[in-house]
């Protein structure tokens, strides 16, 4: 592993007093290779998770090789809720949609389609291709169930969240309910068993499912996780005992309590992460809050003592992000355009139906040919763009427009490139074949807001839309306002008012057509600026400081 594990790379290394303090925190104890690593002589990705937990925030980013490749991040007033479980009351059942509304006693009703009924659960064909999270695999050829067979409104259900409330969407819901543990998941109500799509080894697989046949309880389905890969009866038997007790807990909550009520809470960012992801192949978890240090080691002591070592408390005087050099990555996460190493570059645009990105040569001219040249260019971005859509957390549906090629073969590459580097991304992704258009377009789970929409908000004068009406459409509308206010008659001056970079191109750039239109209207214009005012806004008085914006002022143009 060469350089001791919790030391930041060298390019971000904390002052001479942060690296004392990172001794004393014992993170050299890190450098131990994890079993299963690279062998001697190869060149395996160095992977960190680094925690910074400020009283506010807490954010987790999830380095390669120092190279930031996912963020979370949860704020105390807005703490995630996919994984709770509710009891929650149905407002209203829609055949038409095959929905049905759910009050959870939130903020915005629960969405719950007929393909999250409990029902369904009947109707899977196998669990052995199950997600860690308990995604549900394949369904038997069976005629769909009608939601309004099932549900009527005022009836009380159990549901979980799925994903969380975007825009003026609510969460959604199922009745599927999964408990994820250590090594293994929990459904109710399903008598199956399962293990992780990511396990490929048959015999690990099979040498899994034998474990959990002679260990599990009748009435529940139980699917292997990823983190479950390599151990024995012990740690399955331990994780399945918890999760039983777990759902009986559940079970009488929600058997006790009125609609709607939580019945069940998911752990928080930190300790559903070290639960989630804290696998072998993970070298350190460095950590710089003391409470949050001591709950990890307190809850590994119980699941995994064996990676308690990695485990390390950062006291550098630097701040931890700043150290590990992630602040600067984090920054470049809200940039539209990212630059790819030979000199090309993609631009990543967000709408409300799907997110465009665009790839492009840049600087990059190549030695070879123009076909050369395009495709060394798209296979990067075929590198790149999923790197990016992890790392800002980007779901939903993705359209990419790469450069287009005449190859077949290279237009194939490009395609199975992308595809694989989906492949490392913990959620669900699909690529589709290459348009005629040269388009390839793909969808990504999303069980939240982007990182963009989550740490930004809408441009309060462009609305969002990125673009303010120019100096010179600002000539043109006053002409128009001009034009009705002489129709209108009995002025001969007016205030106009305007946001303070309009008022200054008219004095300074458009003097004398500003002049022109005084004379040509015969009404002296009185042109005064006000900060309160956005781009497109005009104001209009007359003499008397009686407003006219109403009358004379139409509508503003891309705001």
């Amino acid at each position: 592993m060469g350089r001791a594990g919790g030391t930041p790379p060298r390019s971000a290394r904390p002052a001479r007093g942060a690296v004392a303090g990172l001794a004393r925190a014992g993170l050299t104890s890190a450098a131990r290779r994890p079993p299963g690593a690279a062998a001697a002589g190869d060149d395996p990705v160095k992977k960190s998770i680094i925690i910074n937990a400020d009283s506010y925030e807490t954010r987790i980013a999830i380095l390669e090789d120092a190279e930031l490749v996912e963020l979370l991040v949860e704020r105390a007033d807005h703490r995630r809720h996919v994984g709770d479980i509710y009891k929650g009351r149905v407002n209203a059942v829609l055949p038409g949609m095959q929905a049905a509304f759910v009050d959870l006693g939130l903020p915005k009703t629960g969405f719950l389609h007929a393909s999250d009924l409990a029902e369904h659960l009947a109707g899977l064909e196998d669990l052995s291709d199950l997600e860690d999270n308990g995604d549900r695999g394949r369904r038997r050829k069976a005629p769909a169930l009608k939601i309004e067979d099932h549900l009527k409104k005022g009836q009380e259900v159990l549901v979980q969240i799925t994903k969380e409330s975007i825009g003026t969407k609510g969460p959604r819901v199922t009745q599927q309910i999964s408990l994820p543990g250590r090594f293994c998941v929990l459904m109710p109500g399903v008598d199956h068993v399962g293990v992780s799509r990511r396990i490929e080894d048959r015999a690990e697989r099979q040498r899994m499912k034998a474990i959990i046949h002679d260990l599990k309880p009748k009435g529940v389905g139980i699917i292997a996780r990823t983190a479950a890969e390599g151990k024995g009866d012990p740690e399955f038997a331990a994780d399945i005992r918890h999760l039983v007790k777990l759902w009986q807990k559940v079970d009488r909550k929600a058997a006790s309590v009125r609609a709607p009520a939580l019945v069940h809470r998911e752990l928080e960012l930190t300790a559903g992460l070290i639960r989630d992801l804290f696998t072998d192949d993970i070298d350190e978890v460095v950590i710089d809050d003391k409470d949050s240090f001591s709950e990890i080691q307190s809850y590994l002591k119980l699941v995994s003592p064996e990676l308690r070592e990695r485990v390390l408390l950062y006291k550098g005087q630097d701040p931890i992000f700043d150290a590990y050099g992630i602040e600067p990555q984090i920054e470049k996460t809200f940039e539209r355009k990212v630059w790819l190493k030979k000199g090309g570059y993609i631009c990543i645009d967000h709408t409300e139906a799907l997110v465009a990105i665009d790839v492009n040569t840049g600087r990059f001219t190549g030695k070879k040919n123009q076909e050369e040249t395009i495709f060394r260019t798209n296979m990067e971005a075929a590198r790149e763009i999923p790197r990016q859509l992890r790392l800002r957390d980007i779901g939903g549906i993705i359209v990419c427009d790469f450069i287009d090629m005449e190859v077949e073969a290279n237009k194939r590459a490009v395609l199975e490139e992308l595809r694989a580097e989906l492949r490392k991304d913990r959620a669900r992704t699909k690529a589709f074949a290459v348009s005629d258009l040269g388009l390839i377009e793909m969808t990504r789970q999303r069980e939240r807001s982007s990182l963009l929409h989550y740490y930004t908000e809408d441009c309060p004068t462009c609305q969002g839309l990125g673009k303010v009406p120019s100096h010179e459409t600002m000539l043109v509308k006053l002409e128009r306002v001009m034009r009705r206010v002489a129709a209108i008659g009995g002025q001969k001056r007016i205030t106009v008012k305007v946001a303070p970079e309009v008022a200054l191109y008219f004095v300074e750039q458009e003097a004398r057509r500003f002049a022109e239109l005084e004379k040509r209207f015969r009404i002296q214009i009185d042109l005064k600026d006000d900060p309160q005012l956005k781009r497109g806004d005009i104001k209009v008085f007359t003499e008397k400081k009686q407003e006219l914006t109403k009358q004379v002022v139409g509508a503003v143009p891309m705001t």
